[in-house]
């Protein structure tokens, strides 16, 4: 079973762009002057996991096919543990965010901690609970009660939540690769004892959010129609049973509306690794207590 998973000033800044609903303006608090981006998260699987059981569990020889299985492999392990990497470049500013979670495939649902860096807006850690469509954040902004979460809606957020959470969750990443386009087999290499099959090629996240289906292809859907380079860049980590272990996927969108020129683009290289297939995941949606009910036109800032 699978889990897979929506102005002008320049990035840095924050972008209005990217800020279509009041809960995407939260976390706009925390990476605001970072990513130059806003939002929430993407969840888990649509349809695709009832699609899942017929793929093999091994490597398939053509490159394209293997690099889409993974997605659906990788599933049927029921969890694994992650660790993140997400690093924004723009003409002026560079930042990295780091985080540590997991994602259980079974139950549809993932927890991320992601620790910003200097100058974001939030301090400590933010706390990301995905599922299917509906991300819950935790030290988002500044105006959020301590302790409180906000929810969104994917579709509330023209990322998807790809990557203005600070990170890509796994869901979200694995699910991207079923919309790979060109794949080739770069070598092979023994990591943490491992052999692993290196891939390069580009996706398209339109043709990913079709194959994943459901509420967890809204994420996919709504980065392809915010994200600039069409094209997407990844690398890809796949060992013999075709499950992933390590993926860049590189997003690039507008840091000035509108802009086609390069010094306006903001580059965002999201590294993804999984491990411990199998190993329990602690993730649970916060109770209807714990929820902060933002108006329509609170900013948390």
């Amino acid at each position: 079973m699978t889990d897979e998973q929506r102005s002008g000033r320049r990035a840095g800044r924050g972008l209005p762009q990217l800020r279509s609903a009041a809960g995407a303006v939260a976390l706009a608090a925390a990476l605001a002057g970072l990513t130059g981006c806003s939002g929430g998260a993407a969840g888990a699987d649509g349809d695709a996991a009832d699609r899942g059981a017929s793929a093999p569990d091994q490597l398939a020889a053509d490159p394209v096919t293997a690099v889409r299985n993974s997605a659906d492999i990788t599933g049927r392990t029921g969890s694994a543990h992650t660790t993140t990497e997400l690093v924004t470049e723009s003409a002026d500013k560079k930042a990295v965010f780091t985080g540590t979670g997991g994602y259980d495939y079974v139950k549809r649902i993932g927890r991320l901690e992601v620790t910003v860096p200097p100058g974001a807006a939030t301090t400590g850690k933010i706390v990301e609970v995905v599922l299917p469509g509906t991300v819950y954040l935790q030290n988002s902004g500044a105006k959020v009660p301590e302790g409180k979460w906000v929810k969104l809606d994917v579709r509330q957020l023209p990322d998807g939540n790809l990557v203005s959470s600070g990170a890509t969750d796994p869901a979200s990443a694995t699910g991207a690769l079923r919309g790979a386009q060109k794949a080739e087999l770069v070598g092979a290499e023994t990591v943490g004892g491992v052999a692993l099959k290196h891939y390069r090629g580009t996706l398209d996240l339109t043709k990913a959010a079709e194959a994943t289906g459901g509420r967890g292809g809204d994420g996919l859907r709504m980065a392809a129609q915010t994200f600039t380079v069409k094209d997407v860049p990844y690398d890809v980590w796949l060992d013999e049973q075709g499950r992933l272990h390590r993926v860049v996927e590189v997003f690039t969108f507008a840091g000035v509306a509108g802009s086609k020129e390069a010094k306006d683009q903001v580059k965002v290289t999201s590294t993804t690794a999984l491990a411990d297939f199998g190993k329990p995941v602690e993730a649970a949606e916060p109770p209807a207590s714990d929820i902060y009910a933002m108006k329509p036109t609170e900013s948390p800032k």
